[in-house]
This record gives structure tokens, C-alpha cells and sequence, in this order.
């Protein structure tokens, strides 16, 4: 997708660090609105220019008025980072969350009401950044993370896939138009994997951190608050050259297997990350139904607690 000019910021959000935004609505009538998320939380994919991240956050705000809004974006040097560089700059994403009350400040500011959270990541860059929050989270808050109780589903827009050199190569490629930089660039990006590889083989380590992120995201608590219980929504096209759809359902058969709740929508004609904007009534009839779900199963919880014992409805599953 070619960057979109003149856009410099997302209308109705103050930046909090460094590529990163917000949209306070938490004290605009969230404890009378029960359905919606309380926030949207959303990691862009790798060069994502706010113009097209705005088509998502303007949406959203019809679609869920009262939810805050949480936007990461993905620059292209995301990819040679190290874990700690990323976590020292998603350190305001944890700050917002506080703030909106989804992560405890204290002992008790996690009781007066549910989080309801819904997390949309876009290829792989976006699960590399959300992957890297959850470890952050998870090393702060350790085992008291496992008590959350949060409403919670999770979109997943053209990833996750497996990441090699030409999957890299393939990506920066579309970010540089000019023939003469895209040569340099993708002649950088060769020489950097080769020596990443080689040094990952001498120290028994990965030094790449993306070549794992697909693995990472069979996690069910990927995020603390989820688990096998938060439905999952693949979108995926059979046009895709970036992220293989036969990857990504390879991806989603196998969180399946592993008990996670999984719902798939393949798409034939639109590009990497551009399945909105070819068919944009199913993209977000798609996202209203998996939350649709979400709230389901929090109602299908509090009637459980109420009336033990009780049986759970069988899930669907499109796979």
C-alpha cells in the first residue's frame, strides 16, 4: 500500500510516545454500555502510515462509540530490534492501560468492573510488537496475571505467517518505490539476516526476533488476559504473496487443535492487509460477530456462576 500524504496524525487522539496513540473515552458512558469494548487495541503492520491506520480507528468509533482507542505502529526497524528495545517503547501502551483501569494500579482497581478488551493485529510486524507487550506483561505482573478476568477477542489480519529472508525482502520491497533504493535497501536487509543467522548458530540463540512470532502467537494467554476461551478471527486472502494463506491456515488449524475458539474468513481478491477496503461490509460484519461472541460467553460465565451446575453451548467453528 503507497503512503498516503499529508496525514500527520489520527483526528481525536494525543500521542503518547513515540508512534503510538490514544483515544480516552473511558469516561464517556462505558459503565452504562455493557456490549462494547472497553478498549480497541490496535498494532498496525510494519510501515503502516497513519491515513491507513485512520480507516480502522474511524470505523471502530462508529461501530463502538464509548471504547478507547489504542493504536502501535510498526516501523520498519521493529524487525532488527531487540526484545528490550521494543519494551522500553511499549512501556505508554502499559501506561494507557492503567489509566483506562484494564491493568491493576492497585489491589482493587481491577473489581469494580470487567475489561473488555478487543485486539487487532495486523501481519506480521503488529505480532511482533503485540507478542513482545505480552512478555512485558507477563514479567510484571507474573502469576497474579493468570486471575484476570477479562472480556476478550482477538482479530488477526493477515498473520501470522513464518518470516525468512524472502518473506523480509518481500516487505521492504513494497515500502521503497524508488528502483535504486529498494536495490540498497534489500541488499542491507540480505547482508544484516546473513549475519543475524550466523551469529543466532555460534551463541544458540535467535537474533531475530519475527522468525519466532508465529510461534509465539499459539499462545492462548499471548496476551494475559486471553486464553483458550477468547475467540480468534483469521482474515486472510488467497491473493496475499506476503502472508501465504495456507500458512495462516496452517496457523489457525492448529490453535484449533490446541482448544483455542477459531473463526476464519478467506477473501479471494484483495491484497496484504487490504481485505477492508476491497470487501469492507464482511471485514467488519466479521469483527461484530467474533465480539458478538466474546460478550456471549462473558454472559454464558456469569449465568455459570449463578447457577452451578450448568452446561456450556458448543462453540462454532469455521474451520
Amino acid at each position: 500500500m503507497s503512503p498516503t500524504p499529508g496525514v500527520h496524525s489520527l483526528e481525536g487522539f494525543s500521542m503518547i510516545g513515540p508512534g503510538m496513540y490514544l483515544r480516552d473515552n473511558h469516561e464517556q458512558g462505558q459503565d452504562s454500555d455493557t456490549t462494547s469494548p472497553n478498549v480497541i487495541l490496535i498494532f498496525g503492520w510494519m510501515g503502516a502510515q497513519l491515513g491507513h491506520l485512520r480507516n480502522y480507528t474511524n470505523t471502530y468509533a462508529k461501530l463502538y462509540p464509548n471504547a478507547s482507542q489504542i493504536v502501535v505502529r510498526c516501523s520498519p526497524g521493529v524487525v532488527w530490534s531487540t526484545l528490550s528495545t521494543i519494551q522500553r517503547r511499549l512501556v505508554p501502551v502499559i501506561d494507557a492501560l492503567k489509566a483506562l483501569h484494564c491493568l491493576p494500579s492497585s489491589e482493587s482497581s481491577l473489581e469494580r468492573r470487567r475489561p473488555r478488551v478487543l485486539s487487532h493485529v495486523f501481519s506480521n510486524g503488529g505480532c511482533l510488537q503485540m507478542t513482545c507487550l505480552g512478555h512485558m506483561l507477563q514479567q510484571r505482573y507474573g502469576s497474579a496475571s493468570t486471575q484476570w478476568s477479562f472480556t476478550s477477542a482477538l482479530v488477526l489480519d493477515s498473520c501470522p505467517t513464518t518470516v525468512d529472508l524472502n518473506t523480509l525482502k518481500l516487505a521492504f520491497s513494497v515500502l521503497f518505490q524508488n528502483p535504486i533504493v529498494r536495490h540498497v535497501v534489500l541488499t542491507f536487509i540480505s547482508t544484516v539476516y546473513f549475519i543475524r543467522f550466523c551469529l543466532s548458530l555460534l551463541v544458540g540463540k535467535q537474533m531475530m526476533l519475527i522468525s519466532h512470532t508465529h510461534i509465539d502467537m499459539w499462545n492462548p494467554r499471548v496476551l494475559p488476559w486471553m486464553g483458550v476461551h477468547t475467540p480468534r478471527l483469521y482474515l486472510f486472502s488467497r491473493k496475499d504473496k506476503s502472508s501465504p494463506w495456507k500458512e495462516i491456515v496452517h496457523h489457525a488449524k492448529t490453535a484449533k487443535e490446541g482448544g483455542m475458539d477459531v473463526r476464519c474468513e478467506l477473501f479471494e481478491e484483495s491484497e496484504h492487509v487490504a481485505h477492508m477496503r476491497v470487501e469492507p461490509e464482511r471485514y467488519w460484519s466479521s469483527i461484530q460477530d467474533v465480539w458478538v461472541l466474546a460478550i456471549s460467553k462473558e454472559k454464558d460465565e456469569k449465568r455459570l456462576s449463578q447457577t452451578l451446575p450448568a452446561q456450556h453451548s458448543p462453540s462454532r467453528s469455521f474451520l
